[in-house]
């Protein structure tokens, strides 16, 4: 290996290892639990570099079974935490509080719908009136 290689190994190197005591910090300080998942991903994902890394310095194929199932491990555990605090969200906080989907006025919140207000509200989204467009003669 030439001197301009180690030179690029050892410049990776230290990037990676920077990465990893930084993503340490973030799981170790949180705030929230949402943190430390996207942390403890982003760690799975440098040691995934680092593994990558050592096999095209070495010229081994002997690391991608690994490289490709702690992908998989990461991906998944991702995917069922974020499904897991996709479902806590559903539950209510407290008794004074409404459930996920309603508005503090008791207004369910639609997908796609208007930000103005529900519909069949006067004066806020759609109205059983004719619109301004009717009223002076033009098209609606």
């Amino acid at each position: 290996m030439s001197g301009f290689e180690e030179g690029v190994l050892w410049v990776i190197g230290t990037i990676l290892v920077l990465s990893a005591l930084l993503t340490l910090v973030r799981i170790v300080r949180g705030p929230s639990v949402l943190d430390r998942v996207v942390a403890s991903d982003v760690l799975v994902s440098i040691i995934v570099c680092v593994l990558a890394v050592e096999a095209a310095a070495t010229d081994h194929s002997t690391t991608l079974p690994i490289l490709i199932s702690l992908s998989l491990v990461g991906f998944t555990g991702s995917v069922a935490v974020a499904r897991f605090v996709a479902r806590d969200r559903d539950v209510p906080m407290g008794p004074g509080q409404p459930p996920a989907g309603v508005d503090a006025s008791g207004q369910v919140d639609m997908p796609g719908q208007a930000a103005s207000g529900a519909a069949g509200a006067p004066g806020r989204g759609r109205s059983d009136e004719p619109g301004e467009d009717v009223r002076r003669g033009g098209a609606s």
